[in-house]
């Protein structure tokens, strides 16, 4: 007999109420869910993969520029970032023990957290934008910068902005989808023996946590080393 049926009729998983019709019970749903998010998350890194790829090709061609165009970057604020959604993966992986062991006030203080930090994050990021859009490096035909990298820092400039603000996005639907969980932790729907929501939730806040990680050093740090005069 399945050992998932050797259970007692109060907690039988397959008459929970978040257990789907299709589904036999509560560990099978769990395993479709978090391989449904795997192949989600796989879609993604070849997304972003794309961009990263982009990226470095333009790099290797027009390294001086690139290299000149990065120190525009506030380094400070964008390792404020950095730390702050380092702070947020910890904050998403506590509030996942706190939902696979039941202690649904440490769950609801942990979402909280994990949302606030996410707020700051694009906040930080909504200064930089401002402080880009003051400096005329927005490209387009108002962009202002030195005419011996004026065409390849605009290309930077770009790459800046469609990798940095598609990852913006990522971090509003991921506050979106933390909203939604912080109702169901709040409501009880997540309970120690349905706490897969918040588990797979996790998995896409860290994936772009990650983007972040990867994204930091190619804009603001590559070339750091050259003196820029």
């Amino acid at each position: 007999m399945p050992e998932a049926l050797i259970v007692g009729h109060d907690h039988d998983p397959r008459h929970h109420p978040a257990l789907a019709h299709h589904f036999d019970n509560l560990a099978q749903q769990k395993e479709a869910s978090t391989l449904g998010m795997w192949v989600f998350l796989v879609t993604e890194v070849l997304f972003f993969g794309g961009l990263f790829l982009t990226y470095i090709i333009y790099r290797s061609w027009y390294p001086d520029a690139f290299a000149f165009a990065s120190h525009e970057l506030d380094v400070t604020l964008g390792t404020i970032n950095t730390a702050v959604l380092i702070g947020s993966s910890l904050t998403m992986a506590l509030a996942v023990h706190a939902a696979q062991t039941g202690e649904r006030r440490l769950l609801l203080m942990f979402l909280a957290a994990t949302m606030a930090l996410g707020v700051v994050f694009l906040g930080i990021k909504g200064v930089e934008y401002y402080e880009k859009f003051h400096a005329h490096h927005i490209p387009g035909p108002g962009f202002v910068f030195e005419a011996e990298y004026f065409r390849h820092a605009q290309l930077f400039f770009s790459l800046y902005f469609v990798m940095t603000g598609l990852h913006a996005i990522h971090m509003i639907i991921g506050l979106g989808i933390m909203t939604w969980m912080l109702v169901w932790a709040w409501n009880g729907t997540i309970t120690s023996d349905y706490a897969s929501p918040i588990e797979i939730s996790g998995l896409y806040w860290h994936f772009v946590d990650i983007v972040w990680i990867f994204l930091f050093p190619l804009l603001y740090l590559i070339g750091r080393h050259v003196n820029i005069h």
